[in-house]
Protein backbone atom coordinates (compact mmCIF):
# COMPACT_ATOMS: atom_id res chain seq x y z
CA UNK A 1 0.00 0.00 0.00
CA UNK A 2 2.77 2.12 1.13
CA UNK A 3 4.68 1.77 -2.31
CA UNK A 4 1.38 2.55 -4.17
CA UNK A 5 0.93 6.09 -2.69
CA UNK A 6 4.61 6.84 -3.28
CA UNK A 7 4.51 5.86 -6.62
CA UNK A 8 1.08 8.09 -7.52
CA UNK A 9 2.99 11.04 -5.75
CA UNK A 10 5.72 10.76 -8.02
CA UNK A 11 3.54 10.31 -10.68
CA UNK A 12 1.92 13.21 -9.75
CA UNK A 13 5.21 15.28 -9.56
CA UNK A 14 6.19 13.65 -13.19
CA UNK A 15 2.64 14.91 -14.56
CA UNK A 16 3.62 18.56 -12.80
CA UNK A 17 6.97 19.07 -13.84
CA UNK A 18 6.03 18.39 -17.29
CA UNK A 19 3.18 21.18 -17.06
CA UNK A 20 0.18 18.58 -18.13
CA UNK A 21 -1.00 17.40 -14.86
CA UNK A 22 -4.15 19.87 -14.86
CA UNK A 23 -4.96 18.42 -18.47
CA UNK A 24 -4.20 14.43 -17.45
CA UNK A 25 -6.44 15.03 -14.23
CA UNK A 26 -9.53 16.93 -15.95
CA UNK A 27 -9.57 13.77 -18.79
CA UNK A 28 -9.36 11.28 -16.09
CA UNK A 29 -11.92 12.49 -13.84
CA UNK A 30 -14.23 13.18 -17.29
CA UNK A 31 -13.89 9.51 -18.51
CA UNK A 32 -14.69 8.24 -14.90
CA UNK A 33 -17.76 10.33 -14.99
CA UNK A 34 -18.54 8.83 -18.19
CA UNK A 35 -17.87 5.15 -17.62
CA UNK A 36 -20.36 5.54 -14.28
CA UNK A 37 -23.26 7.31 -16.07
CA UNK A 38 -22.66 4.56 -18.93
CA UNK A 39 -22.95 1.52 -16.73
CA UNK A 40 -25.59 3.06 -14.76
CA UNK A 41 -27.36 3.63 -18.02
CA UNK A 42 -26.78 -0.21 -19.26
CA UNK A 43 -28.38 -0.74 -15.56
CA UNK A 44 -31.16 0.35 -16.35
CA UNK A 45 -31.56 -0.64 -19.56
CA UNK A 46 -31.38 3.07 -21.12
CA UNK A 47 -30.79 4.36 -24.83
CA UNK A 48 -29.17 7.47 -25.68
CA UNK A 49 -32.45 8.46 -26.91
CA UNK A 50 -34.21 7.86 -23.50
CA UNK A 51 -31.88 9.46 -21.67
CA UNK A 52 -32.14 12.68 -23.30
CA UNK A 53 -35.70 12.33 -23.57
CA UNK A 54 -35.68 11.52 -19.42
CA UNK A 55 -32.68 14.94 -18.98
CA UNK A 56 -35.10 17.09 -21.43
CA UNK A 57 -32.22 17.62 -24.01
CA UNK A 58 -30.92 16.40 -27.19
CA UNK A 59 -29.19 13.34 -28.01
CA UNK A 60 -25.66 15.37 -29.00
CA UNK A 61 -25.95 16.79 -25.35
CA UNK A 62 -25.78 13.06 -23.88
CA UNK A 63 -23.44 11.85 -26.84
CA UNK A 64 -20.91 14.66 -25.27
CA UNK A 65 -21.64 13.73 -21.70
CA UNK A 66 -20.74 10.19 -22.78
CA UNK A 67 -17.82 10.90 -25.06
CA UNK A 68 -14.39 10.54 -22.56
CA UNK A 69 -12.84 12.68 -24.82
CA UNK A 70 -14.99 15.84 -24.96
CA UNK A 71 -13.93 17.70 -22.23
CA UNK A 72 -16.97 20.31 -21.76
CA UNK A 73 -19.23 19.30 -19.16
CA UNK A 74 -21.66 21.31 -16.86
CA UNK A 75 -22.78 21.00 -13.10
CA UNK A 76 -26.36 21.43 -14.24
CA UNK A 77 -25.69 18.64 -16.97
CA UNK A 78 -24.54 16.13 -14.37
CA UNK A 79 -27.45 17.03 -12.24
CA UNK A 80 -29.73 16.31 -15.24
CA UNK A 81 -28.28 13.01 -15.34
CA UNK A 82 -27.98 11.81 -12.15
CA UNK A 83 -31.37 12.73 -11.80
CA UNK A 84 -32.43 11.17 -15.06
CA UNK A 85 -30.88 7.73 -13.46
CA UNK A 86 -32.75 8.17 -10.08
CA UNK A 87 -29.60 8.97 -8.62
CA UNK A 88 -27.58 11.76 -6.61
CA UNK A 89 -24.82 13.90 -7.33
CA UNK A 90 -22.00 13.92 -4.94
CA UNK A 91 -18.79 15.99 -5.41
CA UNK A 92 -15.97 16.02 -3.01
CA UNK A 93 -13.03 18.59 -2.74
CA UNK A 94 -9.95 16.72 -1.09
Amino acid sequence: MELTKNMSGDFDAFLKEEGIYEEVNDTAVKRVIAYQIEQEMRAQNITKTKMAHLMNTSRAVVNRLLNPDHSSLTLSTLESATSALGKKLSITIV
